[in-house]
């Protein structure tokens, strides 16, 4: 059974995305890097990428803490789904703007 509340809603893809193309980010670029996103959200969305094992999180021993995000080998095998899932939704704009006349 596929839980895809793992992968997708508002945030959720955008932080892989950002983290994807990345190394590692810290707390902060992740903010600077998605400023519609608070920081509660954030931290709940990261929790929940990092328990479920798709997103590591290391905590270096410094004052102030400084705290690095990167994508785990595991959630590295989520590559093909949200690729698949990007080139869906460019299509559905396209797909959009030929019934409508509009970008959405």
């Amino acid at each position: 059974m596929f839980h895809a509340d793992l992968i997708v809603g508002k945030w959720k893809p955008i932080i892989l995305f950002h983290l994807l193309h990345n190394d590692k980010l810290r707390f902060s670029e992740l903010q600077r890097a998605i400023p519609e996103i608070s920081k509660k959200m954030l931290t709940t969305q990261l929790r929940e990428l990092e328990y479920h094992d798709i997103v590591h999180r290391k905590v270096y021993a410094e004052v102030p803490p400084k705290v690095e995000y990167s994508i785990t080998e595991y959630g590295k095998k989520l590559i093909p789904v949200l690729e698949v899932m990007r080139t869906w939704g460019l299509e559905h704009l396209q797909h959009l703007d030929e019934l409508y006349g509009t970008k959405n």
